[in-house]
């Protein structure tokens, strides 16, 4: 489940599901024609790849969350420093800092977050 992807597009229609769930079918056609210019069968064909993922789950016409946008992001961003830096956190902070000063809040927050751990 590590390795779901979503392309822009799809992260958008997520994004409808993950603030409206639990959420009526019906509705969700509505707020997809609304925002993405959607036909019912467009979004009942994403909506189905996205519960194949195992992101949504659609059971008697309502739409839930079984892995909220945060946990989605956080595998995202794991994965990331895996296949990008070889899963070595110190790697990525490194580069990602390289080019950015960080503020002293920043950096207390970071620290903050390391001796929480």
């Amino acid at each position: 489940m590590n390795d779901i992807k979503l392309g822009a597009i799809e992260t958008r229609f997520a994004d409808i599901i993950w603030n409206n769930a639990p959420i009526n079918s019906g509705k969700l056609v509505q707020l997809s024609f609304e925002t993405l210019g959607w036909k019912k069968s467009t979004t009942y064909t994403v909506l189905k790849k996205l519960c194949e993922k195992g992101i949504f789950e659609n059971n008697d016409s309502m739409v839930s969350v079984k892995i909220s946008r945060d946990e989605f992001f956080a595998m995202q961003s794991k994965q990331f420093v895996d296949e990008t830096f070889n899963g070595s956190l110190p790697a990525f902070i490194a580069a990602f800092t390289a080019n950015k000063d960080l503020s002293e809040k920043e950096i207390n927050e970071i620290r903050r977050l390391i001796d929480s751990y």
